[in-house]
Parts: structure tokens; C-alpha cells; sequence
């Protein structure tokens, strides 16, 4: 439900808005937009997203490679973003470490009871994006009166 328009060219762009966004969450190293990383081995005649007229006279876009953004405007196609996440480094394992004096020590976490992060990262991740959209149809509501 996205609509097309949203974002802007330059600066404000909504695929930087929410990969800044998603890269803020706590465990995320990598975010994606569209096929993200996959695009690089493409070349550019089959990473390309093409149209055509649809029935209403609106375009219809044949593929989805940007994700639902495209120059940095959304497009009116599904937006499409995935985060990886680091492993929990905090776990019951001893992990070699330097200790406040400046000699080699051994570390383990104790209490620690999230092995995995990604469980929660779903749900904290949708509230990010929905930030995000939320910010930038009020920055296009101000350019734009609709």
C-alpha cells in the first residue's frame, strides 16, 4: 500500500531513510533494499524493473528488483527491505578478552538468555520501517499538499 512519490532524489531519499533506520537497531550489519546484494551480480538489462501501461492507465511494472524504490522515490510496488543480524556475542562460552589491566583474561557473560536476537527483530524492525514511512509522507504532504 505504498503509493508512488514518496522520497526525494537527493538527501532525503527513502532507501538512505531506512537503511540508516535499520542499521540503528541494536545487532544489524547488513540491510537490503529490493535484491540488495544479489543486484551486484546482475547485469543491468536483468536488474532492470520495466513497465508497461496497466488498465487503468497507471504504469504496471513487470518486475520488483528495487525493492519499491527506485532514484530514491518509492514506486508504488511492495517495498521490500531485509536486515542480517550478528550473532549474540554475550554468551555462556569463554571468549578470550583483555582484562582493565591490560593482561590477557577469559570472559563469560552469565544471565544472558537470548541466544538469537532475530525473534525480536521482526517486530522492532516493522516499527522502524513504519517510522520511517510515517516521516516521509509528512515530508511529502509538506512538499506537495496531498
Amino acid at each position: 500500500g505504498l503509493p508512488a512519490g514518496w522520497g526525494a532524489p537527493l538527501y532525503a531519499k527513502l532507501d538512505s531513510e531506512l537503511a540508516s533506520a535499520c542499521m540503528s537497531i541494536n545487532a544489524v550489519k547488513g540491510v537490503e533494499i529490493g535484491d540488495g546484494f544479489e543486484a551486484a551480480r546482475l547485469t543491468g538489462e536483468s536488474n532492470a524493473d520495466p513497465m508497461r501501461p496497466g488498465a487503468d492507465g497507471r504504469p504496471e511494472f513487470l518486475a520488483n528488483h528495487a525493492g519499491g524504490v527506485a532514484g530514491g522515490i518509492s514506486t508504488g510496488q511492495p517495498l521490500i527491505v531485509r536486515i542480517a543480524l550478528k550473532p549474540t556475542s554475550s554468551i555462556l562460552t569463554p571468549v578470550e578478552t583483555i582484562g582493565r589491566d591490560g593482561a590477557a583474561a577469559d570472559i563469560r557473560t552469565k544471565g544472558r538468555h537470548d541466544p538469537c536476537v532475530g525473534i525480536r527483530a521482526a517486530p522492532v524492525l516493522e516499527a522502524m520501517v513504519a517510522l520511517v514511512l510515517a516521516d516521509q509522507k509528512l515530508l511529502h504532504r509538506a512538499q506537495v499538499g496531498a
